[in-house]
Formats: structure tokens, C-alpha cells, sequence
């Protein structure tokens, strides 16, 4: 569970960034749209692969 703890002088954006970027850092918001919809372990090794061969392929160019 991600908590942010404010003082006196914190502002409420102050804690909105802190709290987006400490969700962001955890993968939360990555994981729920993964588990959205289920993938048969098949498919999901496919993806997998697939997005291996991208990178693989983006690094050659650089």
C-alpha cells in the first residue's frame, strides 16, 4: 500500500506528484492493465517474445 505523509507545509499538488510518481515507481497502474484481461499463458509467451525481438531490433539501429 503506497502512503504519503504530509506535514503542515506540504501542499496538496506536492502530494499528488509524490503519490503519482511513487505509483508510477511500484508498477501498480502496469499491472492492473496487464491483469485486465486474461492471456493464455501461450499468448502471453508470444508477446513476450514479440516485444524481444523489438528491442533487439531497435538496439541494432542505434
Amino acid at each position: 500500500m503506497i502512503e504519503v505523509k504530509l506535514s503542515e507545509t506540504d501542499g496538496i499538488e506536492w502530494a499528488i506528484k509524490t503519490f503519482k510518481r511513487k505509483v508510477q515507481k511500484a508498477g501498480i497502474l502496469k499491472e492492473l492493465k496487464q491483469k485486465r484481461h486474461y492471456l493464455k499463458p501461450s499468448v502471453a509467451r508470444a508477446l513476450k517474445a514479440q516485444a524481444a525481438r523489438r528491442r533487439t531490433r531497435r538496439s541494432k539501429d542505434r
